[in-house]
């Protein structure tokens, strides 16, 4: 055990050196493409975080979800570009279950509007304005 930290982030920069050096810049584009998909889909967390300690309860917000089907569609994309079956079906699914979730809060959201128009509407036709 006498190679120690120094020589782990060594041996490190050095496999990451010959990585990156190996590397067209269209691969490149495209490991840049990939981390940002991934980093979309961790902010979903963090942004669920935030909310859920606003409100001293497990919630989850709207955000969540467009995090988690933008970040899982780049990341789908990085992974069809690479033929990689292991993240495209890792991807995949989730990418209908998240644009499910936007659809059901959208129709929800519709409906509450639509409800408070009609009650206005009530309120209006049982309480006629009186201009002088």
């Amino acid at each position: 055990m006498d190679q120690g930290a120094g020589y782990f982030l060594g041996h490190l920069l050095e496999k990451w050196s010959s990585y990156f050096s190996g590397m067209s810049s269209l691969d490149f584009t495209w490991l840049v493409i990939g981390l940002l998909g991934q980093t979309l889909f961790m902010m979903r967390f963090i942004v669920q975080w935030i909310h859920s300690e606003k409100h001293k309860k497990s919630l989850i917000p709207v955000s969540f979800w467009y995090l988690s089907l933008s970040g899982g569609l780049v990341v789908l994309a990085y992974g069809i570009h690479r033929f990689d079956p292991v993240i495209i079906m890792g991807q995949l699914p989730g990418t209908f279950v998240y644009l499910r979730n936007l659809i059901l809060i959208r129709r929800e959201q519709n409906n509450g509007l639509a409800q408070i128009i009609e009650d206005d509407l009530k309120n209006e036709a049982s309480n006629p304005v009186v201009e002088e």
